[in-house]
């Protein structure tokens, strides 16, 4: 596994895309930083595929200035957070004003709300659950929980079902086969399959591993009497138009 892959390798790995999310991070917290200014520069290369969001640590005073200076100068298109990485509280109203600084500029919030393998993160505060506060004070913001919020997967489900103005995306998941298929199941349940986005989480996955990954999310109950993925769902997965929704282009 590369996770020091170069622009050229993302290139590489999303040629077959209509576009690509690409992720600044401020995780200075557990040591995982990816400068605004990078990705910008990078986005820049091919600004109609690439859609650049940008990070702060929200434990910083001055993170709303720096939010906006990084989509107003920068021409970043949204903004990822991770609790667990940053050691924060989501539903701490000191963080309010960040968020509505998202609504009001009209960019959306990328929540990692799930688990880490990094011993210094706050895991209680990476719980799905600690959105519905924001969703209920910001309705208009638009925000994506990755990974569908594994483990709490079934969480993540009823919140997103709860709220229009929210998303999940699948990235990740399809190295763990089982989870993958019943996150897919839940959200057929529950009637939010239309809500799940697309994602690969490179470098940790490629795009193609995670499309090979959800073309065979059936093998597993393949002779079973267990339920299947409609072939239908997947192709829809595959081929959402995630810009669009998110509101990355006009």
């Amino acid at each position: 596994m590369n996770v020091e892959a170069t622009p050229a390798q993302h290139r590489e790995n999303i040629k077959a895309l209509r576009g690509s999310i690409v992720l600044a991070f401020a995780g200075h917290a557990t040591g995982m930083v990816v400068p605004n200014e990078y990705v910008a520069d990078y986005c820049r290369t091919d600004p109609d595929r690439l859609f650049g969001f940008a990070s702060v640590d929200p434990n910083r005073p001055d993170c709303v200035d720096a939010f906006e200076t990084a989509i107003r100068e920068l021409k970043l298109r949204g903004l990822k957070l991770g609790p667990i990485y940053q050691n924060f509280y989501p539903d701490d109203q000191a963080h309010f004003a960040l968020y509505a600084k998202a609504q009001e500029l009209d960019v959306p919030i990328l929540w990692h709300q799930g688990t880490s393998f990094v011993p210094e993160g706050y895991l209680d505060a990476s719980r799905p659950a600690m959105l519905d506060p924001i969703a209920r004070a910001f309705p208009r913001l638009k925000m994506i929980v990755a990974h569908m919020g594994h483990p709490w997967v079934d969480e993540c489900i009823s919140l997103v079902r709860k709220h229009p103005n929210l998303y999940m995306d699948l990235s990740a998941l399809g190295g763990r086969p089982w989870q993958f298929y019943n996150a897919l199941v839940s959200a057929l349940e529950y009637g939010v399959q239309d809500k799940i986005l697309f994602g690969s989480d490179y470098p940790f996955f490629t795009t193609r591993q995670t499309i090979e990954s959800l073309m065979r999310i059936n093998d597993l109950v393949e002779g079973t009497k267990l339920p299947r993925v409609p072939d239908t769902v997947v192709e829809a997965i595959i081929h959402r138009p995630t810009p669009e929704l998110l509101g990355l282009v006009p």
